[in-house]
């Protein structure tokens, strides 16, 4: 079973803004609602593995990509497309609605754009 990879303000780049579709949770482990998120991210990324990288980024270890990003409250989800910051949630999201947020995600990688 695919889990989502660790990622710190050093591997960020690679992990992240590499890839073509990435969800990161922004967590700690003193945040009770990041705990509870924790196994639902784990689900969706066996889930979607292959499709979409899930990655995990520990807050008080990172704070410098946390910064970067604006993230003040958590847990925080942060949604790439080919490195781009497309979408973000705070706080816990059910299943079915992050569920909902990633396929949303996967029809816009599939859906060409066009230039004029």
């Amino acid at each position: 079973m695919a889990g989502p990879v660790h990622v710190t303000d050093a591997t960020f780049r690679l992990a992240v803004e590499m890839q073509p579709l990435v969800v990161v949770d922004f967590w700690a482990a003193w945040c009770g609602p990041c705990r509870a998120l924790g196994p639902v991210v784990d689900q969706l990324a066996a889930d979607y593995a292959g499709r979409v990288t899930f990655a995990k980024l520990d807050v008080d270890a990172n704070p410098d990509t946390a910064a970067r990003f604006g993230v003040q409250s958590i847990p925080a989800l942060l949604f790439f497309q080919n490195g781009t910051l497309v979408d973000r949630a705070v706080g816990f999201i059910p299943q079915t609605i992050l569920r909902t947020k990633v396929e949303q995600l996967l029809r816009a990688a599939a859906t060409p754009s066009h230039v004029a």
